[in-house]
């Protein structure tokens, strides 16, 4: 990665390992910046009857806020070349928002200490492989492309179970995606480690490259816990 960097501009290999640290740093905070959002959402909804009454007392409401949720990650996925880096970035916050608002489910059905242990969980494992993925010497774009393929086809046997209700399945889909979202972790923070020559691109493709980075680890992150959660969460 240093030596395309070198190529593109005439910097020496320090430099290009500061503009490589530097965007990652970028990556991480946005992707934090996204949690924190996600959380102080989740307690807003939480010590706001009104709002718990408004989201979970209709199943229409609550699924009409997922059907926008997948509409926001959609249209930034898809559209982010023809945005401005303000507009990506205010829909990423918004995202984290909004998923907040949903996750505020989890307090009702677990409990405090079992959601709390479970983050824990998933932040030592999402750290030990985004770490992993950062300084392997190993190619994971093979890996990451068999995991996406793992990713689709678990998306599917998720939805057809919801109609099923077999427990079977939902066992092995969740442990299926426990593996799957810890191989996707370390495939993004090296994916991430390598898109750092967009710092050489301009502020706005800089920005638009981290938020971008910033919403995949944020998505591996949070199905990593939700689905960890289904194993260690204790009910109330």
């Amino acid at each position: 990665m240093e030596e395309n960097l070198i190529r593109e501009r005439a910097i020496s290999a320090e430099e290009a390992e500061e503009l490589q640290r530097a965007f990652i740093v970028k990556v991480y905070g946005w992707m934090m910046a996204g949690l924190l959002i996600t959380g102080v959402a989740s307690l807003l909804v939480l010590n706001t009857p009104s709002l718990l009454e408004l989201i979970f007392s209709s199943r229409w409401t609550f699924l009409g806020l997922i059907f926008v949720q997948l509409g926001l990650v959609g249209w930034l996925s898809l559209r982010v070349e023809q945005m401005s880096a303000a507009t990506a970035t205010s829909v990423f916050v918004g995202y984290s928002a909004l998923t907040g608002v949903t996750l505020a489910a989890i307090f009702l059905v677990y409990t405090t200490e079992s959601i709390a242990s479970t983050f824990f969980v998933s932040a030592g494992t999402f750290g030990a492989m985004a770490l992993y993925g950062t300084v392997a010497k190993r190619d994971l774009t093979a890996i990451g492309s068999f995991l996406m393929m793992g990713l689709i086809g678990l998306v599917i046997a998720s939805v057809v179970n919801m109609f099923m209700q077999n427990s079977t399945v939902y066992w092995i889909t969740t442990y299926v995606g426990i593996l799957i979202f810890v191989g996707l972790t370390a495939y993004d923070a090296q994916k991430i480690k390598n898109m750092s020559g967009a710092a050489l691109m301009g502020a706005e493709v800089e920005q638009k490259g981290a938020i971008m980075g910033a919403l995949a680890l944020y998505l591996d992150f949070i199905n990593l816990f939700l689905l960890l959660l289904r194993v260690m969460g204790r009910r109330k």
